[in-house]
């Protein structure tokens, strides 16, 4: 009788997740997908909060979101000369409700959620959820720490998908602007080790 191989333990690297800084349609909780919306005064001093709350740490891989609110974040927190931009990192195409309040489109569409849509013109809840799957496959397959400079509900999404959860689980995962989160291991499973750590003043949740 064969002994049946031992499956490799996965390496217990860390993933650090920096959401952005402020803007002006975050403090206002407007959905702001694919707008490229810049930092607000408060918000680059949010970013330079986070580049000191990572000051001393070496990561091996530094990835952003293209879209301006996050490239910035990276570049004023100090990792503008190591950082590369991923597309799989933009924030949910929001599609036809870019820019508005859920408390307006719950006028037309009661008990809307962006977890359970529709989502007209925009992403299905499943094609961001791939996205964060090839982040996650990505990050896996380096050898080292990784730090990703991203989005409130895109990085809700690549947690979930962390932990092996449907993406609808981000749901449970609030994400304020300006904070640090952590995802890792315990005992070859994959865990939140920190979550929504305030490294500056926040605005409103948005």
């Amino acid at each position: 009788m064969h002994n049946r191989p031992a499956t490799p333990e996965p390496v217990e690297r860390q993933l650090w997740l920096a959401r952005h800084g402020e803007t002006d349609w975050s403090r206002l909780g407007r959905h702001t997908g694919r707008t490229d919306v810049p930092l607000t005064d408060v918000g680059r001093d949010q970013a330079a909060s986070l580049g000191e709350r990572l000051r001393g740490r070496d990561f091996d891989l530094v990835l952003t979101s293209p879209l301006v609110r996050a490239a910035e974040t990276a570049r004023l927190a100090g990792f503008g000369d190591v950082v590369t931009e991923e597309p799989d990192l933009m924030e949910w195409d929001y599609g036809d409700l870019e820019g508005r309040l859920t408390i307006d489109i719950r006028d037309e569409l009661p008990g809307w959620t962006i977890w359970r849509g529709p989502w007209p013109g925009g992403e299905a809840i499943d094609e961001v959820a791939a996205r964060a799957d090839r982040v996650i496959a990505r990050i896996r397959a380096f050898d080292g720490d990784a730090l990703v400079f991203g989005h409130g509900h895109l990085l809700r999404v690549l947690a979930a998908r962390w932990l092996g959860l449907g993406p609808e689980a981000g749901g449970m995962l609030t994400l304020s602007t300006a904070t640090i989160s952590l995802l890792g291991w315990e005992r070859g499973s994959p865990v939140i080790e920190r979550w929504n750590e305030t490294c500056a003043t926040l605005s409103a949740d948005g």
